[in-house]
């Protein structure tokens, strides 16, 4: 078996690593990673106004945002993106490509657990710094800005780096609509050659497993150099109330 293993590796390696690219679309592992990329990036600073607009007491902007995020969490991935590949259409009046069909869906998905995220952040930040800041004459729009965010995202950095772990794994569902992305790939490797099913898919979930592992120790590694900060320590272990838990992506 660990020949096969070699053997297809050794074949369809660049397949699994950029798709058909130059001769077709860019797939593979590097669609994945672009995918996930934008993906975050995008849902960012939505995520942001959504957090905003929960804390808000105006009910124009409360109950829609909660509605939104509600929605988000509460319904399938899959669903999402079959909502999203057959309604834009029908919409637009175009055909709308897989990759843009799954990153729109993406978007609208990380934002609204990001939000979360960042509204947990803002919270925790606590109340005393927004008098504060509104002490010294900023408005609430400035003072957020200025002051409650970057201290908020800051420790929320170990928390956006496991979503971004989530979302690789979250990019696989594109396989339904087409997307060329990894999981593709390695079915296309896996129709060529019929009689390997398990050596095909046991590649790739290692590649799955490398990629979200290291991630993974990446904001573990960061919510340590975040809490030892906070704690005013650069060096030595952390105290016991302050160690980090083990960050685990969401399946």
């Amino acid at each position: 078996m660990l020949w096969d293993i070699l053997s297809i590796i050794q074949d369809n390696w660049l397949l699994l690593l950029i798709g058909q690219y130059p001769n077709g679309p860019l797939g593979g592992l590097a669609a994945t990673l672009i995918l996930s990329v934008l993906s975050i990036a995008l849902a960012f600073p939505l995520s942001v106004l959504l957090a905003l607009a929960r804390l808000s007491r105006s009910p124009f902007l409360l109950w829609p945002s909660t509605a939104l995020v509600y929605i988000a969490r509460g319904v399938p991935l899959l669903m999402l993106i079959l909502w999203v590949y057959f309604m834009v259409p029908l919409l637009l009046g175009a055909n709308i490509p897989g990759f843009v069909t799954m990153l729109v869906t993406l978007v609208l998905y990380e934002a609204a657990f990001l939000s979360e995220v960042v509204r947990a952040g803002i919270v925790a930040v606590g109340r005393g710094q927004m008098d504060a800041a509104r002490a010294l004459g900023h408005s609430y729009l400035g003072a957020m800005w200025y002051v409650i965010l970057p201290q908020a995202l800051y420790n929320m950095l170990p928390s956006i780096l496991s979503q971004f772990v989530s979302t690789i794994k979250e990019t696989t569902l594109g396989y339904v609509i087409n997307v060329p992305e990894l999981t593709f790939a390695a079915n296309q490797i896996n129709n060529r050659l019929l009689s390997k099913p398990f050596e095909v898919f046991f590649i790739l979930a290692i590649i799955y497993y490398l990629v979200c592992w290291t991630l993974t120790h990446a904001a573990t590694v960061l919510e340590r150099r975040i809490a030892r900060k906070r704690a005013g320590t650069t060096t030595g272990p952390l105290p016991v109330t302050m160690q980090p838990q083990t960050l685990t992506a969401e399946p």
